[in-house]
């Protein structure tokens, strides 16, 4: 038995040296972040802004490749199926490795086994809009309203599985209002129908509200997340709206194939960290509104499983269908 364990502790000794001396040789070579939708959005943004920062401090090209489609599984798959050696990133999501593996019935990529979570890299509330001209006041009033009468209060959100869409169902859920899901084709003609009136209400992100709450087009009732949000700090949350328990906020994270040496994730997290930490990348994150906590590759890991745990069950129990 003896002669068994001190074999095992080698074996780990070995595993653990090679993986620091990965560490010590990387990145040796350009270095490619996958970002699984199209230019221009907040994964985009964000992992440009990273990427450049982290040229300067890994002294070695940092390129940022969209491969947009699936609602982000066609660029995790290609990241899921590369070689673990520290040279392909994904810029993941809730979407990408929460939501997706629950909501769809045939993945190619299993989020819990193909990846290994390097940094959450920041969360996005949501928020509860209605129409400048609604009678609806307060989260009160919107639950009163849709148990007034079942079925009729409708909400907007950017599309079937979003994490606004999914906002909505955990309301739902939590209050039992009878709301009925109004999906659109992204955010714009969402909010744009709810400051029309043609919708009463909508879940969106503080990023996309924020101009018209501020320019008076919609009002902002209550966010999902748990505290408030720093770009809205006298809207109150859901919880203290009269909801407890309604903690929903989209978030952004990078991840790395399954099997990459955990030097080489402890590596890259730790130069993340430094680059997030810095003024100038803190105010472009505040301007995308992610709300970042420095994290390791082990608490981040923990996270994604609840998250997973979390929407799978949301969506069994809201019995909702991909489009």
């Amino acid at each position: 038995m003896k002669t068994v364990l001190r074999a095992a502790a080698l074996a780990l000794t070995a595993v653990a040296a090679t993986s620091a001396e990965a560490a010590d040789n990387w990145p040796s070579q350009p270095v490619k972040v996958i970002v699984p939708f199209a230019p221009g959005g907040t994964s985009d943004v964000l992992a440009r802004e990273i990427a450049a920062r982290l040229q300067v401090s890994l002294k070695q090209t940092i390129v940022v490749d969209n491969k947009a489609g699936a609602g982000g599984v066609l660029g995790a798959d290609n990241v899921a199926k590369a070689a673990p050696d520290g040279y392909t990133v994904l810029l993941g999501t809730i979407a990408t490795h929460a939501i997706n593996p629950a909501l769809l019935p045939k993945m190619p990529y299993n989020a819990a086994k193909d990846f290994a979570p390097v940094i959450l890299l920041g969360k996005i509330s949501n928020v509860l809009l209605v129409g400048p001209g609604s009678s609806a006041k307060t989260v009160k009033d919107i639950i009163a309203q849709a148990k007034a009468k079942p079925g009729d209060l409708t909400f907007a959100s950017a599309g079937q599985g979003t994490s606004q869409h999914l906002s909505g169902e955990v309301f739902r859920l939590l209050t039992g209002a009878d709301l009925t899901h109004v999906p659109y084709k992204g955010s714009a003609p969402a909010i744009q129908d709810v400051m029309g009136g043609q919708v009463p209400m909508s879940f969106e992100t503080v990023t996309v509200a924020l101009p018209q709450i501020k320019g008076g087009k919609v009002r902002a009732l209550a966010v999902t997340s748990a505290k408030r949000s720093a770009q809205l700090p006298d809207v109150p949350t859901l919880a203290e709206s009269g909801v407890p328990g309604f903690d929903v906020s989209s978030w952004q994270a990078f991840y790395m194939p399954a099997g990459t040496p955990p030097a080489i994730v402890a590596k890259f997290n730790a130069e993340v960290q430094k680059i997030v930490a810095t003024p100038e990348v803190k105010a472009k994150m505040e301007t995308l509104g992610l709300e970042y906590t420095p994290n390791s590759p082990q608490q981040f890991a923990e996270f994604q499983r609840a998250e997973q745990a979390r929407w799978a069950k949301v969506i069994k129990d809201g019995n909702v269908k991909p489009d």
